[in-house]
């Protein structure tokens, strides 16, 4: 067997010194890195509805470039997907033609008409989710009463109220609270140009196709029932109370503004936050509102042909990995130099939504944006913390990391659930009912604890030297296995999908002292060898989110997600199996001129079966990070990956 891989070790070599390079000219100056982060064509529709909500001065290059993006990534099927090569979104769909017609595309020109007929075939804009009939009643193409009643006294209840915005995710929590108030006031959008999409509605009522849901029957009734009577409830509703409860919405949104970097550093939320403010009567030039618009356009990336904008930006989430697979690769000086960007990026000081469970918890995370003090995640906190616990290993950097990695270590262990896992940015976020309520028709309103986030802190823990007997340790992994799906494999809340999981849980396995005599660890390994592709690599597609999947669906191989695949098996001590030795030919062949790989693949999650992200950094550090750790173990006395990732 081992004749298959050596003679290829001198070689890929050569491969391994094109990739770090690559890499490291990717650095920014001051040693970080922020790789674009693409969803689908719902932000930059958004974005252009947003100017036109607010009546802003015509940006027409920037509105060119956005629709040339727009109708570049129109799907073959008419419409627009949720991910590169995906089937019909309705939603997507119907922003994106609401937007392309805003900027002057002729609703009778063939791509609108095949984006119209796709729409109609559908149901209509009337069968889009929730957030979509939102903008549409913004702009008068639905009345308020075909949106689910959410009213703004939400935020004055009591917290042991069963719906609750602190029971909520983070996301959710930050999108919704300005969106109560633009909700209450029933807002109507500016649109100075007049323009509307009356054509995407449809009166011949289409049978729904009868498919799996999220929803409970009893629950789901339930709440439907109480919409019902808060749409009666609506116009009476005391003034008082609504004037106390629009201020409420409005401290909240102003304490957590983060800057330029925007509510919740996410689109969505940062959106409303100026649509709130615009509604509240703030003029552009309002710090409140001048800053949160600001913190929208810092998220467009505009090239010579193309412009979109960003759900989001990932600085801490690229540099920690690219630091990672730099050490693997053994680029001291670059990696060091990220990790000392990163280590001031900690937030010790805010107590966070995070604390409203945990509140004697100190503060030690970070967060995947440049600056989100009310909102750190575990994943990023725990692949921190193992960067930098590795380099003072590997490259002697002495003491000037512990007192960071102790208050990382510190808060991660604070934040494990009372199921023994960990969720990505609260404990015990798990009232599961509250995903019944209509206005979560997205089936994301919680954060509960995940495979792929328990076992990066089981990972980070065991690299600290956690005894795999204590309590917590015992309760996580107990937690990991317990993920465990029926074929071996794990699923992977925040990369798609079971590779994603499965890759993280073999990691932590192995940190956490368990060999291929583990039987989670071998059934594990057993199905990343059963699913490899025929040309070598692993592939997965992000339908495999779908409610009614069976198992893997065979998809075509992505650099990322081989990478993956590899750094798993190689974690389960398959560094001599065949399977793996063909694995990174296959990405040695796949490496492009430039000494990095193309992917134009979907392998990050955001929102299963809702939202899907484009990570351009992915292929870029994780396929280096696989190579080098195959010629390390190659090379090196032992078989055994000493790392937590």
């Amino acid at each position: 067997m081992n004749h298959i891989a050596t003679p290829d070790l001198d070689s890929l070599e050569h491969d391994l010194r094109r990739a770090t390079a690559a890499l490291l000219r990717q650095q920014r100056p001051d040693g970080h890195w922020v790789f674009e982060l693409e969803a689908d064509a719902t932000i930059p529709a958004e974005y252009i509805l947003l100017r036109q909500h607010l009546a802003e001065p015509d940006a027409p290059e920037l509105e060119a470039k956005l629709g040339r993006y727009l109708r570049r990534i129109q799907g073959e099927h008419g419409g627009w997907p949720l991910f590169h090569g995906g089937s019909f979104d309705i939603s997507a769909s119907v922003k994106a033609y609401f937007a392309l017609k805003m900027i002057g595309d002729d609703p009778d020109a063939p791509h609108m008409a095949r984006a119209r007929a796709a729409i109609l075939a559908a149901g209509g804009a009337a069968r889009a989710n929730v957030f979509t009939r939102i903008l549409l009643a913004q702009y008068g193409q639905l009345p308020w009463t075909a949106v689910p009643t959410t009213p703004v006294e939400l935020i004055l209840l009591p917290r042991w109220f069963p719906v609750h915005l602190s029971r909520m995710s983070y996301w959710a929590r930050t999108v919704i609270v300005p969106l109560l108030v633009l909700q209450a006031m029933q807002v109507r959008a500016r649109n100075p140009r007049g323009i509307g999409v009356p054509e995407l509605f449809t009166d011949a009522r289409l049978p729904r196709k009868k498919v799996k849901t999220h929803h409970h029957p009893g629950w789901a009734a339930f709440f439907n029932g109480v919409d019902r009577v808060l749409k009666v409830a609506e116009p009476i509703w005391p003034r008082g109370s609504r004037q106390r409860a629009i201020q409420r919405c409005v401290d909240f949104v102003t304490e957590r503004l983060n800057g330029e970097d925007g509510l919740g550093a996410i689109y969505p939320a940062m959106a409303n936050s100026v649509m709130m403010y615009d509604a509240l009567g703030y003029p552009p030039e309002h710090p409140h509102r001048a800053i949160a618009r600001r913190s929208v356009e810092k998220l467009l990336v505009v090239g010579e042909e193309e412009a979109y904008c960003q759900p989001c930006v990932s600085p801490v989430w690229d540099t920690a990995l690219a630091a990672h697979a730099l050490m693997e690769a053994g680029e001291a000086e670059a990696a060091l130099r990220g990790l000392e960007w990163l280590k001031p990026l900690q937030e010790l000081e805010v107590k966070g939504d995070w604390a409203d469970q945990r509140p004697d918890i100190r503060p030690g995370g970070w967060a995947f944006q440049y600056r989100n003090a009310h909102y750190p995640d575990l994943d990023d906190t725990a692949v921190v913390v193992m960067a930098m616990d590795r380099a003072r290993r590997q490259f002697g950097t002495g003491t000037g990391y512990d007192e960071a990695i102790d208050r990382g270590a510190e808060w991660t262990v604070g934040l494990q659930s009372r199921n023994g896992g960990w969720g990505a940015f609260d404990a015990d976020n798990v009232h599961h009912y509250l995903n019944n309520i209509p206005f979560a028709d997205h089936g994301a309103l919680l954060d509960p604890p995940t495979a792929d986030v328990s076992a990066r802190c089981v990972s980070m823990l065991a690299q600290l030297g956690e005894p795999r007997g204590s309590l917590r340790m015992l309760n996580a992994i107990d937690y990991l296995e317990r993920e465990q799906e029926a074929d071996g494999s794990w699923f992977g809340r925040w990369g798609v999908n079971y590779i994603y999981g499965t890759w993280s849980a073999l990691c932590a396995l192995n940190a956490a002292g368990f060999d291929a005599s583990r039987p989670s660890l071998r059934r594990g390994a057993d199905w990343l060898l059963r699913i490899q592709n025929a040309d070598g690599g692993w592939g997965e597609d992000c339908d495999s989110y779908k409610l009614d999947y069976k198992g893997y669906e065979p998809a075509a191989s992505t650099a990322s997600q081989t990478a993956w695949a590899l750094l798993g098996l190689m974690a389960a001590g398959e560094v001599d199996h065949p399977a793996v030795a063909r694995g990174i030919a296959w990405l040695r062949e796949h490496q492009e001129e430039d000494g990095l790989w193309g992917q134009e693949a979907y392998t990050g999650g955001g929102f299963p079966r809702v939202f899907y992200l484009r990570y351009h950094g992915y292929p870029k550090f994780f396929p280096l990070w696989a190579m080098a750790r195959y010629r390390n173990l190659r090379q090196g006395n032992s078989r055994q990956v000493v790392h937590g990732m």
